[in-house]
């Protein structure tokens, strides 16, 4: 088996020692790729464009122009638009669909000479907590082939979990990157919202989405955020601060630190996410920092808040596939409204059938104000008590999921246990502030588990110095 490390720091190092070339990665990875492919992680492998970036980078490497991170062999989502190469969101709907653009993200990490080795399966239109809803199928989590990778990013995750890349790009919605990071036992950032453009990705919720790395080390997380990040002409909804966020230095110094006490409470969440979530509060508090429990009097309204409001943008952003713009066309279409009906009820998947008609339906005469606009009167409220709790404290601690991987097949019977398993992470989502998932080793049956830490909004670089600080405890 080939040497893969744990960061970018370690891999220039034997760049520079001459231990290892760019080539001698891909290649790699390329194998591990080939040996687990039963994972179902990878929608397409770039195997001879990768190879062929690897000798590039290299000789640049040579010469002393390379860039921030050569070195970095990372993968893309599969709603990630790449000049000339194949986008499909994981759906049937726009299985044959080449980009004719590549999304900004992808331009600053070429330019700054990452290999991208090839996308990821993820769940249809990036909805899901499972990656089961995925076209072309369920994406197997390493460390237990029965158990789910998590969603929607299942398939990134698992590809730095099973070391078929360095690093990888996904999206979070309500906790895409973050929950899939945390069955997998990776590294899971999503940044402020307005931080990264959103040019070039495929939309599900235009006032949620984010894109965000998942990696093995927070100074690999903070280092793509950092090339990611920043104003875009092409996104007018990007803050224009600038962007700070290396180099990560583990940041010891006494800090406040909320948790929620319905975290250790309810009944809802496993005993040993429980008891991850108590420990490691334990060991916080013997290093001196304050860690004090409270209660979020809206905790059961994330969820409802999210869903609707989720559902309602994606509702308006997939009515462009429509058969007749671009995409899958019905063979049995005869007629514009046979075009328009087969071609949906043929294209999309159940769950975004279900997401579409949810939304349609809260945005519809009638129940419009009874759903969206009241939804949209929560979210402000559940915005305005997260940031007082983060104005009194530095960080809010809470697990990223209230279990870990579950079986394969049981969000398929049981819908609403899948939108539960967003029940931590939609609150960073619906508010926009950054949040960073964090492994906390595994429960008894070894399987991942993960705790998060949300901060106020723009303090990436904080909670990257604490992260990594918090790994060390």
């Amino acid at each position: 088996m080939a040497n893969f490390y744990s960061s970018l720091t370690e891999i220039k190092s034997k760049l520079k020692s001459g231990e290892a070339t760019v080539e001698k990665l891909v290649a790699g990875y390329l194998d591990q790729i080939n040996t687990y492919a039963h994972l179902n992680a990878f929608n397409e492998v770039f195997a001879d464009e990768a190879a062929a970036q690897a000798k590039q980078v290299d000789a640049r490497i040579k010469q002393g122009t390379a860039g921030k991170l050569a070195g970095m062999v990372i993968a893309i989502k599969d709603n990630i638009c790449y000049e000339g190469h194949k986008v499909s969101a994981s759906s049937k709907i726009l299985s044959d669909f080449t980009s004719i653009f590549s999304s900004t993200i992808v331009k600053r990490l070429l330019a700054e000479d990452a290999v991208i080795i090839g996308r990821c399966n993820c769940d249809e239109f990036a909805m899901g907590a499972a990656n089961e809803n995925s076209y072309y199928g369920p994406v197997q989590n390493f460390a237990d082939t029965t158990r789910v990778s998590g969603g929607s990013s299942g398939g990134s995750a698992v590809a730095v979990q099973a070391n078929m890349c360095h690093a990888a790009i996904g999206t979070d919605t309500g906790g895409s990157v973050r929950q899939p990071a945390s069955f997998c036992g990776m590294i899971g950032f999503k940044p402020t919202y307005g931080r990264i453009s959103r040019h070039g990705i495929i939309a599900y919720a235009s006032s949620f989405d984010q894109v965000g790395p998942i990696t093995r080390s927070v100074e690999d997380a903070a280092l793509l955020y950092e090339v990611m990040a920043g104003a875009d002409e092409y996104d007018s909804t990007l803050s224009r601060q600038a962007v700070n966020a290396t180099p990560v230095i583990a940041d010891a110094s006494k800090k406040r630190i909320a948790y929620l006490q319905e975290a250790v409470s309810s009944r809802g969440v496993d005993t040993e996410v429980k008891a991850a979530l108590v420990n490691t509060i334990d060991k916080l508090r013997a290093e001196g920092h304050t860690v004090e429990p409270i209660s979020f009097e809206y905790l059961d309204y994330l969820v409802p808040t999210y869903y609707i409001l989720a559902t309602a943008e994606a509702s308006s952003n997939l009515a462009r596939y429509d058969g007749v713009h671009y995409g899958y066309r019905s063979p049995e279409a005869t007629d514009l409204q046979s075009t328009y009906k087969k071609s949906r009820s043929e294209g999309f998947g159940k769950e975004v059938k279900r997401r579409i008609m949810l939304g349609t339906f809260v945005l519809s005469a009638g129940y419009y104000d009874a759903y969206y606009a009241k939804a949209q009167k929560v979210r402000r409220l559940i915005r305005t008590k997260t940031e007082e709790i983060l104005n009194q404290y530095d960080f809010l601690l809470v697990p990223t999921a209230p279990e870990p991987a579950f079986e394969i097949g049981k969000g398929e019977t049981d819908p609403v246990r899948s939108y539960l398993a967003d029940i931590f992470t939609v609150q960073a989502s619906l508010v926009g502030v950054p949040a960073i998932s964090l492994p906390v080793g595994n429960n008894s049956k070894g399987l991942p588990l993960g705790l998060q830490l949300l901060a106020r909004h723009f303090a990436e670089q904080e909670l990257f110095n604490f992260a990594e600080y918090f790994l060390k405890l």
